[in-house]
C-alpha cells in the first residue's frame, strides 16, 4: 500500500506514474516484438567465438582451467594476509600454482573473447593490488621525497585516460625495449591495465588505512612486530575489510573497460563482435550482435556483485 500511495497519493504523482507506466509497456512491447523476429542466428553460429577467441576445442578446457586457477590464487594470497576468513589458504595456493602450468600450452594469439576480457581484467587486478597498497603506504609516508612520487604517480595516472595509455604501451613502449624485443599485444594491453588499475587501488586502499586507528599501530609496535609485520599483517587486513565493496565496483569498472582493447585490435569480446560485423554476411545485425553483448556484460558484471556481496557477509561488513 505504500508504494501505491507514493505512486498515485496525488494528481500529480498519478499523472507522472501513468505516464512512464505508458512509456515502459511501449518500450517493452517494441523490444519485444523486435526480438521475436530479430536474426539471432548470427549470435548462434559465432557463440564459441564470443567466449573463447579462436582456442580449439580441445584447449577451451584449458583456458577456463586457468581462470579457476588464477582466482584460486589470488583469493589464497588474500587468505594468507587474513583479508579473506578462508581455513585453508595454502590449499588455494598449490592449486592455483599447479594449474597455472595450464597456461602453458596456451598460444597467446589464439585468445580471445570472453575468455580474454576476463583474463586481463583478472589478471590486472592481481597485479595492481601489490603495487597499489605499497603506493597507498607510501603515499601515506612521512619521508617527503617517497610521499611525493606516489602523488605524482596517482594524480598522473587518474589524470588521464585509459585509452590514451593503452595507445602508449602499443606505440611509446616499444621504442625503449631492445631492438629485435617485441612483447606481445596481450602483455602491453596487461601492462596499461595494471598500471591504471593500480593508481585508483591506491586510493581505495589509502581510504581504508585511515579508518584504521592509529592505536592499532601503537599496539603491534608494543608486541614486538615491526613496521613491515604491523602493516601486513594489523593494518593492510583491517583496510582491507574496509572497502570491499569499492574494489569490487573497481574490479567491474576495470572488467568493462577491457572493451577498449578492441580500439587496438585486440579480439577480446567487443573486439570478436567487431570481427563477426566485419563479415558481409552479417551486415545489419548490429542490433542482435551488441545487445547480446550488453547481456554478457550485464550478466558477468551482476555475478561480480553478487559475489562481492556474499564476500561482504561472510566477513560480517554492515553487520552489528
Amino acid at each position: 500500500m505504500s508504494l501505491v500511495r507514493s505512486l498515485f497519493g496525488s494528481p500529480g504523482n498519478a499523472a507522472l506514474s501513468l505516464a512512464l507506466l505508458i512509456f515502459l509497456f511501449l518500450l517493452g512491447r517494441a523490444l519485444v516484438l523486435w526480438a521475436l523476429e530479430a536474426e539471432w542466428w548470427v549470435v548462434g553460429e559465432n557463440l564459441r567465438y564470443f567466449f573463447v577467441g579462436q582456442l580449439p576445442l580441445d584447449l577451451t578446457w584449458r583456458a577456463w582451467a586457468v581462470l579457476a586457477a588464477g582466482i584460486a590464487l589470488v583469493v589464497g594470497w588474500l587468505g594468507r594476509l587474513g583479508v579473506l576468513p578462508i581455513p585453508r589458504p595454502s590449499v588455494l595456493l598449490v592449486a592455483g600454482l599447479a594449474g597455472g602450468a595450464l597456461a602453458l600450452p596456451l598460444p597467446m594469439t589464439l585468445w580471445g573473447g570472453l575468455f580474454l576480457s576476463l583474463l586481463l581484467s583478472l589478471s590486472a587486478m592481481a597485479l595492481a593490488f601489490p603495487l597499489g597498497v605499497a603506493l597507498a603506504f607510501a603515499r601515506q609516508s612521512r619521508l617527503f621525497a617517497l610521499r611525493t612520487l606516489a602523488i605524482l604517480y596517482i594524480e598522473t595516472v587518474r589524470g588521464v585516460p585509459l585509452v590514451s595509455l593503452l595507445f602508449l604501451a602499443f606505440v611509446t613502449l616499444p621504442l625503449f625495449l631492445p631492438e629485435g624485443f617485441r612483447l606481445p599485444q596481450v602483455v602491453r594491453a596487461l601492462l596499461a591495465f595494471t598500471f591504471f588499475a593500480a593508481a585508483y587501488l591506491a586510493e581505495n586502499v589509502r581510504g581504508g588505512l585511515q579508518a584504521v586507528p592509529r592505536g592499532q599501530w601503537e599496539a603491534a609496535y608494543s608486541l614486538g612486530l615491526s613496521p613491515l609485520q604491523t602493516a601486513l599483517y594489523v593494518v593492510l587486513p583491517q583496510a582491507l575489510r574496509a572497502v570491499v565493496p569499492a574494489l569490487v565496483g573497481q574490479y567491474i569498472a576495470l572488467f568493462k573497460d577491457t572493451s577498449l582493447v578492441a580500439l587496438i585490435g585486440i579480439l577480446d569480446l567487443m573486439g570478436v563482435a567487431r570481427a563477426v560485423l566485419a563479415n558481409p554476411k552479417n551486415v545489419g545485425l548490429e542490433r542482435e550482435v551488441y545487445l547480446f553483448l550488453a547481456v554478457v556484460y550485464l550478466i558477468t558484471s551482476g555475478a561480480f556483485s553478487y559475489l562481492g556481496r556474499l564476500l561482504e557477509r561472510r566477513m560480517g561488513l554492515g553487520v552489528r
